[in-house]
């Protein structure tokens, strides 16, 4: 039975993963212990965990994985100079040092590494490495359901390549074709993510979230799509692109675009972080968005005509944008569509592992035609009632255990349905940057206020920014424009015409926040400006205690619905010890706190108005 430890590490989401006799055991990012996000460290603590998840030392394994081929990276690097010299000689001689250091010497910083989360016999470690978008395309291909599909991943860069086409045939996975840096779909919007005031790399998903306050109506949105694709892009019917360098920094300066040639472009300066969201940004937004979604649906056509399979994988952190998933998928080039919810870099350290199990052990493929090799994504810890009561005694803390999980449920459903927000602990943590049901935040959708307090008073976040529907799977089809499954909170659907209200005529000439807080339908908190929601269906097999919390909800207000949003506040990870639960419970206005079966209610909290006694002051994402 080969066991293959799998790490992604060195740009950002480090994660590790392990796989054993073909199932994936265990999965985690490297930012859910450290508590710093989008860790690029080496992966201690998360291989730590995978190990003892797996009950198994370094010597035990067959093999470990590195998710992309550093000297190709490098390669990449010199080439990229050679190709633009002289610019970017400032760029390219602060990232030498960096690379030699980290890509170049990267099996001695393994080797190290591996050394401080145990000891080991270093001549008998099997070291190997896999392609970055190989990693991408066996980690959504292989735990999928098909046994034949086309493999479509989309991200920044990988070592040269910014998107490639696949082709999985059981145990057989192969890159057909691909697009090249410096041209890159997801460069490309991150670039944006830069203009708009948002981080990149982690921001993307806000521009994402902007975008439907733009006026789809305006003559600006168009003016600024027709400038994109004009001056800024060749997008080709194949969906390959081609972008004018003479506007971007990314290849050879420490930004992402040419601000002063953007401002001239599109007559705008570049939005400061946290300055106001005026209504010509959400318009660039929108008109991004769409350009964005245009290139996924050619580039999904071409991956279409050139394997002819019926189904597709997507992977890569472009396959996190949820709005052209769902475009996607309501498009019907492919008869369903199959994406990896750790999408990202952390996903690497799982598609290397199984590349390897499959390709270079060539081991059997196990499969199912029920469920995916994921199981719900719930890959992390879980934590005993003895650890819960540990940290109660520790932190004085005041709490009710129900030694029954209906009455669990009953007494929570009753909270949320009068408007409490709850914090919900439950079982395995997620891998991946979606909250599923075990590490979130709940609300009632059907509350007007709902979406205003949890951004304002929990999350301490932008007010802008949406929230997403936890709905059970029969439920889904009866409320959203949605065929099928959506597990993992990536695909966005319209929500049924019998559920909206009628918006004022003029709506589109409204501020934001009036826009943002006009009444559009039953399920408000969840309801974004163009009708649209983030859906997230719910199935028993996968996670039966948040189905049954969902099922009692339903009992009490025939809403088989609820606001998820992931447990953290604004810059920190998604919490993953019950310490950080309690502890990001006490620095918001969270009501209540379920951890396993104790509830712990925020009146009955020690000090429970002293919130400043709890924060931590992360880092603004």
């Amino acid at each position: 039975m080969k066991k293959i430890l799998g790490i992604s590490a060195f740009y950002h989401d480090s994660a590790a993963a392990l796989v054993v006799g073909g199932k994936i055991v265990a999965a985690a990012q490297e930012e859910r212990f450290t508590r710093i996000k989008h860790s690029s460290e080496f992966p201690l603590q998360a291989i730590r965990y995978c190990l003892e998840e797996g009950g198994v030392t370094i010597d035990e394994l067959d093999a470990v994985v590195f998710y992309d081929k550093p000297l190709l990276k490098f390669e990449r690097l010199l080439q990229t100079y050679y190709a633009f010299a002289p610019k970017g000689l400032v760029s390219f001689l602060k990232a030498i040092p960096v690379w030699l250091d980290e890509k170049l010497f990267l099996k001695k910083k393994i080797y190290d590494g591996l050394s401080q989360v145990e000891s080991y016999q270093k001549n008998k470690l099997r070291l190997l490495f896999t392609p970055h978008h190989l990693s991408h395309a066996a980690s959504a291909f292989y735990p999928s359901t098909y046994q034949k599909a086309a493999v479509l991943t989309i991200d920044g860069v990988g070592e040269w390549s910014t998107a490639s086409i696949g082709i999985g045939d059981g145990t057989s996975l192969s890159l057909i074709r691909s697009l090249q840096f410096p041209h890159s779909v997801g460069l490309l919007y991150s670039a944006f993510t830069y203009y708009l005031g948002f981080t990149v790399n982690s921001g993307e998903y806000k521009l994402m979230g902007l975008a439907p306050y733009g006026n789809p109506h305006a003559v600006e949105t168009a003016q600024f799509k027709e400038l994109i694709e004009k001056e800024l892009i060749h997008i080709y019917s194949d969906g390959s692109i081609w972008l004018n360098q003479y506007y971007f920094q990314y290849a050879t300066g420490l930004r992402m675009v040419h601000e002063k040639r953007w401002e001239k472009l599109f007559g705008i300066k570049r939005r400061e972080p946290e300055a106001e969201l005026l209504q010509v940004y959400c318009n660039l937004a929108l008109a991004i968005q769409q350009v964005t979604e245009e290139i996924v649906l050619k580039m999904a056509a071409e991956a279409k005509r050139l394997t002819g399979a019926s189904v597709c994988c997507l992977a890569g952190g472009v396959a996190l944008n949820c709005v052209a998933n769902g475009k996607l998928q309501r498009a019907g080039i492919f008869e369903d569509i199959y994406i990896q919810p750790a999408a990202g870099d952390a996903g690497g350290a799982l598609g290397a592992a199984l590349t390897i199990y499959y390709q270079y052990f060539g081991q059997e493929r196990i499969q199912s035609n029920e469920s995916d090799q994921l199981e719900g994504s719930y890959l992390g810890p879980s934590y005993s009632n003895k650890e819960v009561e540990l940290v109660a005694k520790r932190v004085k803390g005041v709490y009710h255990y129900h030694a029954t999980n209906q009455a669990l449920y009953e007494q929570v459903s009753g909270m949320l349905a009068n408007g409490k927000v709850v914090g919900w602990f439950q079982g395995r943590m997620e891998f991946g940057p979606r909250a599923l049901g075990n590490r979130s935040i709940l609300g009632d959708p059907r509350d007007p206020e709902m979406q205003k307090k949890l951004n304002l008073k929990i999350k301490y976040r932008e007010g802008f920014r949406p929230f997403a529907p936890a709905v059970l799977a029969e439920d889904a089809a009866h409320i959203f424009e949605l065929e099928g499954k959506s597990p993992y909170m990536l695909l966005v659907a319209p929500l049924r015409e019998v559920h909206r209200k009628v918006l004022p005529e003029n709506f589109q000439q409204l501020s934001l926040w009036e826009r943002l807080y006009c009444s559009r339908s039953e399920l408000q908190a969840i309801t974004h400006l163009d009708f649209s929601a983030r859906v997230q269906t719910v199935h028993h097999s996968t996670n039966p205690r948040f189905y049954d919390l969902l099922q009692s909800f339903k009992s009490k207000t025939g809403v088989g619905v609820l606001v998820n949003t992931s447990f953290n506040v604004r810059g920190e990870p998604i919490v993953c010890t019950p310490a950080d639960a309690y502890r990001c419970f006490m620095s918001t206005d969270m009501d209540v706190l379920v951890l396993n079966n104790y509830l712990f209610i925020k009146e009955e909290q020690p000090d429970y108005t002293n919130k400043e006694k709890w924060m931590i002051n992360f880092a603004k994402d």
